[in-house]
């Protein structure tokens, strides 16, 4: 579908916004920090690509098909280990890892870091766009949070029938740490699921230090609402965060790990991304080392300590304690 300027015109100013709220400059990373359990506070890419979209790295995006589920990309094949559909897990990784990415972005900018850092430690790793709305085709998660929990639904049952697996567990940045409990919650996710690993998730939504106040007038709510309504539902004290909060915010049976910054600039207050209920691990990743200096976006791009506490999360019989030399492992 061809992009209309009088849609591109109309549209703008909300993604915009959504930038604001949901992105952020890329910061230096170090290692992460000491984590406390329930607490709130305290491999290689390939070098050539076939023609195909581009996303805002200037990497091809997979295209979503008419399920709303991504067909595997060209160039994701066996020799980069990626979104390879034929990648059966391992006695010691034995559940594959859905990678879920932020609003704005998509299955492969998000993820240039920390799939390969996984890939090259022997788990099988998938990625999807969800999202998408009409006429913006390289970034994803502005569409109905809803909807798109019901395109991570059926992703989800893809990845396990072509693995033979039982249960996966999700990794998420931003909008994609939160949007997996709207799945496991009222989407049929329950039982799907086994770990779900979130950084600088917005579980409690974000106030963005008090500017999303500004959301509340008529005008913009109602423009917003209508252009981007995954946008709009992730300020705090939003009907879906109320619905998805309620009665608790976890789900028995299901393990839980948070991974903020002190420096997101995005969701805030700090210790909105934090759950409460048993089997939750939040990490303030500057307990782990101090002079991590993450921002919102980096902490799931680049931050090799934080990277290095997910797959402590994902495999915690062979954790090692996170450190600053992390940064290095």
């Amino acid at each position: 579908m061809k992009l209309r300027w009088s849609r591109l015109l109309t549209t703008l100013p909300a993604v915009a916004l959504a930038a604001g709220l949901t992105t952020s400059p890329v910061a230096a990373a170090h290692p992460p920090a000491t984590a406390l359990p329930g607490k709130p506070l305290g491999s290689p890419l390939p070098t050539s690509f076939p023609s195909a979209p581009r996303g805002p790295l200037g990497l091809p995006l997979l295209k979503s098909s008419a399920a709303g589920t991504p067909r595997q990309a060209p160039w994701a094949t066996v020799s980069s280990g990626w979104n390879d559909f034929s990648c059966r897990p391992s006695a010691r990784h034995p559940r594959p890892v859905v990678l879920v990415h932020g609003t704005l972005a998509n299955s492969v900018d998000n993820w240039l870091g920390l799939a390969p850092y996984l890939v090259a430690r022997g788990y099988c790793v998938f990625s999807l766009t969800y999202g998408q709305l009409p006429g913006l085709p390289l970034v994803g998660g502005l569409g109905p949070i809803d909807a798109s929990a019901e395109q991570l639904a059926g992703f989800v049952d893809r990845v396990r029938a072509a693995t033979d697996s039982r249960k996966v567990d999700i990794v998420g940045q931003s909008q994609g740490g939160m949007m997996p409990r709207v799945y496991m919650k009222f989407h049929g996710g329950r039982h799907k699921v086994h770990t779900l690993v979130g950084l600088a998730p917005d579980n409690h939504g974000t106030d963005l230090h008090g500017l999303a106040a500004l959301v509340d007038i008529a005008p913009i709510k109602q423009t917003l609402h209508t252009l981007t309504p995954g946008l709009i539902q992730q300020k705090a004290g939003s009907p879906l965060l109320r619905r998805l909060n309620a009665g608790g915010d976890t789900l028995p049976g299901i393990h839980y790990t948070v991974i903020a910054t002190k420096y997101d600039e995005v969701v805030t207050p700090l210790g909105s991304e934090f759950l409460h209920g048993p089997r939750v691990h939040n990490i303030l990743i500057q307990h782990l080392c101090p002079i991590d200096v993450s921002m919102h976006a980096s902490i799931g791009l680049i931050d090799r300590i934080a990277f290095h506490e997910t797959a402590n999360a994902l495999d915690p019989a062979h954790a090692i304690p996170t450190t600053c030399a992390s940064a290095l492992s």
